[in-house]
C-alpha cells in the first residue's frame, strides 16, 4: 500500500491519498485558523470528494480534490491579506455570531478575500486584533512557542497592592498551569500618586504585557488579587501599535511590516529572541 494512503497511526484510509494536510489547506484558504480547522475535522465537518474525513493526518490536493467545510467549498486564497483592526467594545471576535451581535470581521468589509481573526478579545474589551487569510502566520501568532508580547491598558476598581502585582508578574496558577512572567506598571496620574503616597481609592490604569493569551487571562489575573477590571484595551501586538488607528478603524499592514512580523515570529518560535 502506498505510504500516502496511510494515516499517521498506520490505518488505511481511502481518501485523500496525497498532497497537503487538510488543516493547512483550510487555514491557507482563509476559512478559519489551523487549530479550529483541526477541531472541525475531528467533528466530521470536513469532506473530501464527498467523503467525511476525521483523521488529522489526512491529506488532499487543493487543485484536484473537492474539499468542503460544513458544506462550503474550499477555494485557495488568491492573495494573502493582513489587516490591523481596532476592535471597539460591543463586537465579538468571530466571523459570525448566532446572537447577531456585530463581529470584528464586519469592520473590514469590502475586501475580495475572506479574512478571519487571529486570537480573541472578549465582548467587553477593545483594542488591536489581526485579521488575515494567511493560515501559516495565524498559526505562528497563536503558537505558545512564539511567546508574542501583547500589551494592554487596564482600568481597575481600586489600586492594587505592589506585592500582589509582583506575584502576578512572577506568575500564578490558572487552570492548573502557571502563567508566564508578565510586566505590569501603573500609568499616568496613578503612577505619580503612587510615588507621592496619595493614590487613595482612585480607579487606576495599569499597563500589562503578556507573552501568552489564555482565556480572559488579564481579567482573571486581577480577580485573583481581589481587583475587578473595569476597562481593558489591547494597545500593542508585538511591534504593532494602535497609534493613529481609532476604535472601529482598520488598516492594511505594509509589506515590510508583514516581513518584519514573520521574521519576528520565527525568531521567537526558534528561541532566538
Amino acid at each position: 500500500m502506498p505510504r500516502s494512503a496511510l494515516t499517521e497511526s498506520g490505518n488505511a484510509k481511502p481518501e485523500p491519498r496525497a498532497g497537503e494536510r487538510l488543516q493547512k489547506i483550510i487555514a491557507a484558504a482563509g476559512i478559519t485558523s489551523r487549530r479550529k480547522a483541526e477541531q472541525l475535522i475531528r467533528e466530521g465537518a470536513v469532506t473530501v470528494n464527498g467523503r467525511v474525513v476525521t483523521e488529522l493526518g489526512s491529506k488532499a490536493d487543493p487543485e484536484r480534490d473537492r474539499i468542503k467545510v460544513q458544506g462550503q467549498l474550499v477555494r485557495p486564497a488568491r492573495n494573502h491579506v493582513y489587516l490591523l483592526v481596532n476592535k471597539p467594545v460591543g463586537y465579538v471576535s468571530t466571523v459570525s455570531d448566532p446572537q447577531q451581535r456585530p463581529t470584528v470581521v464586519s469592520l473590514a468589509k469590502g475586501g475580495r478575500e475572506r479574512v478571519y481573526p487571529v486570537g480573541r478579545l472578549d465582548y467587553h474589551s477593545s483594542g488591536l486584533m489581526l485579521l488575515t487569510n494567511d493560515g501559516e502566520l495565524a498559526n505562528l501568532l497563536m503558537s505558545r512557542a512564539s511567546r508574542v508580547p501583547r500589551t494592554y491598558h487596564v482600568k481597575l476598581d481600586a489600586p492594587a497592592d505592589p506585592e500582589d502585582l509582583r506575584q502576578l508578574e512572577e506568575g500564578i496558577v490558572l487552570d492548573g498551569r502557571r502563567t508566564a512572567p508578565a510586566q505590569i506598571r501603573p500609568l499616568g496620574a496613578v503612577a505619580r500618586a503612587n510615588r507621592s503616597g496619595t493614590a487613595g481609592r482612585a480607579k487606576p490604569w495599569y499597563e500589562v504585557t503578556l507573552v501568552e493569551g489564555r482565556y480572559r487571562q488579564v481579567r482573571r489575573m486581577f480577580e485573583r488579587i481581589g481587583r475587578s477590571v473595569l476597562k481593558l484595551k489591547r494597545t500593542r501586538i508585538a511591534f504593532l501599535t494602535d497609534r493613529g488607528l481609532p476604535p472601529g478603524a482598520f488598516r492594511h499592514l505594509a509589506p515590510e511590516e508583514v516581513a518584519h512580523l514573520k521574521r519576528f515570529l520565527w525568531r521567537r518560535a526558534e528561541g532566538k529572541a
